[in-house]
């Protein structure tokens, strides 16, 4: 940790910054929602999702592009400081996200709340004129704020913005201002009104006793989490590439995608692998809280969340790849608890947070966010799936900017 950040001066900073990414995100959440009520009230709009798409290229063609690098702007700055982070990063990723939403793309929520706090935070230090290293760890600290207060895990996001950084790696010299990032963004969204989703799952064990017939089947069905989390991190790289290998002009993509999703929907009858997928005013809706009770999930719902969201953001869109990961490691966890033996709702949880270990590379984090969401009764099961679906996942991940450290497989 600077020197900054151990004085009281710092410290003013550091929780300056920390409220205003808790208010932002407390205002996204509660737009995000406004967009997708309205979306489903009014089905006609995922007829105008190309034109949205168009939009959104055009205002990130002209207006935006050292912001349309996302999170891999941020990681490229944290790890070496050039030319920092446009302070339109944070309206652009918010107008983008809630328009991608408005119209039906298939889409998260991460990305935005990271942006907001990596743009947020490289502001303030702009306007304070910091230096290279004090920058770094308040870029570290927004981004730490940004996951903590979107998800309501101020833990797990503290020590997502240390290890997201390099692979098998982690830096301990800004653990302490993004703890504290965290915990007062998170703290700050939730006294402005936002609230998040909230899961209740089967205890398989206690603390001390661990079921060696469960945890055996969990480290079988982590595997296969891994491999879905490297399924979805090759599909968004190569998909991405083909739409800027066939579709040179940026704007027009999205309409393109916005397209094949249309014809997706009416192809496979069903608005369910639309927008975050989190709820829906139709009863039976395929939802992510859905995966967590006792109603039937189709075999191939994982998957055809996976295409809808590799479509949506390969395409252009904006949004995040972390919610929909949660639908489909929630989707995919439910369908194996059957063959496996497993009670659906434990399955679920350690599917929605093992395939986001995979795909982002952030076993330890993951655990933790499996902690915060759902208790720590089972932590054993979710370290293992975890560590389990990190180790098979491939060598990287859905963020290219990721360096590597250690390697996966010694």
């Amino acid at each position: 940790m600077t020197r900054l950040f151990r004085s009281a001066k710092g410290m003013a900073i550091l929780l300056v910054m920390a409220g205003l990414v808790g208010s932002a995100s407390a205002f996204f959440l509660w737009s995000l929602d406004r967009m997708t009520g309205l979306r489903l009230e009014n089905p006609w709009l995922l007829w105008l999702l190309p034109v949205g798409g168009y939009a959104v290229g055009l205002i990130y063609e002209f207006y935006g592009k050292p912001a349309n690098g996302g999170n891999n702007l941020l990681i490229d700055e944290i790890h070496q400081p050039g030319a920092g982070v446009p302070r339109r990063m944070a309206p652009l990723i918010l107008f983008a996200t809630l328009a991608t939403h408005l119209f039906g793309g298939s889409a998260g929520r991460e990305g935005t709340a990271v942006q907001m706090g990596g743009g947020i935070a490289a502001t303030v230090a702009r306007i304070l004129k910091l230096d290279a290293a004090n920058v770094r760890v308040l870029l570290m600290a927004g981004v730490a704020a940004g996951f903590g207060s979107v998800f309501g895990t101020p833990v797990a996001g503290a020590v997502f913005a240390l290890e997201v950084l390099v692979i098998g790696r982690m830096q301990y010299d800004a653990l302490v201002p993004c703890f504290i990032a965290a915990v007062v963004a998170d703290w700050v969204c939730h006294a402005l009104g936002a609230s998040h989703t909230p899961y209740h799952i089967a205890v398989a064990s206690t603390s001390y006793h661990v079921d060696p017939l469960i945890l055996g089947k969990v480290i079988l069905a982590s595997i296969a989490f891994g491999v879905a989390g490297a399924l979805f991190a090759s599909c968004s790289h190569r998909v991405s590439d083909l739409f800027v290998r066939f579709i040179p002009k940026a704007p027009l993509r999205p309409v393109v995608g916005g397209l094949i999703i249309i014809a997706l929907v009416y192809a496979i009858g069903t608005r369910d692998y639309l927008g975050l997928g989190d709820w829906s005013n139709r009863s039976g809706a395929i939802t992510l809280p859905a995966m967590f009770t006792s109603q039937e999930i189709p075999a191939t719902a994982w998957l055809w969340k996976l295409i809808f969201t590799v479509i949506t953001l390969s395409s252009g869109f904006k949004g995040g790849e972390v919610t929909p990961l949660f639908f489909i490691g929630a989707a995919l966890g439910n369908v194996l608890a059957g063959p496996l033996g497993l009670p659906s709702d434990l399955l679920a949880a350690i599917g929605l947070i093992a395939i986001f270990a995979g795909a982002t590379n952030t076993p330890l984090a993951s655990t933790l966010l499996g902690v915060e969401l759902f208790g720590a009764e089972n932590s054993v099961y979710f370290a293992a799936a975890c560590i389990v679906a990190y180790r098979f996942s491939g060598k990287t991940g859905i963020y290219s900017s990721q360096r590597p450290g250690v390697a996966k497989f010694q």
